[in-house]
């Protein structure tokens, strides 16, 4: 398996080539998402393997699924 060594010529071409595509007034706000989206992405990671476990997530489905019926029914019951 062959990893991705990325070494300093090639984040430069790439941050040129980044710089040429976006513009530079473009590419802090593309960064900035990038950055955010990342953040979150291991946010909601380190919450599913610290605090979820399979039986809780299956309570909450099942517990979820009850209110969704009843307000279903609710909205049925209340068009007739």
């Amino acid at each position: 398996m062959v990893l991705l060594m990325i070494g300093t010529t090639e984040l430069i071409i790439i941050a040129l080539l980044a710089l040429l595509l976006f513009g530079g007034k473009k590419l802090p706000e593309l960064m900035r998402g990038l950055g955010t989206g990342v953040k979150n992405f291991k946010d909601g990671m380190n919450g599913l393997t610290e605090t979820d476990k399979p039986e809780e997530i299956k309570s909450e489905v099942i517990e979820t699924k009850g209110e969704i019926e009843k307000e279903e029914k609710k909205i049925s019951d209340g068009s007739k």
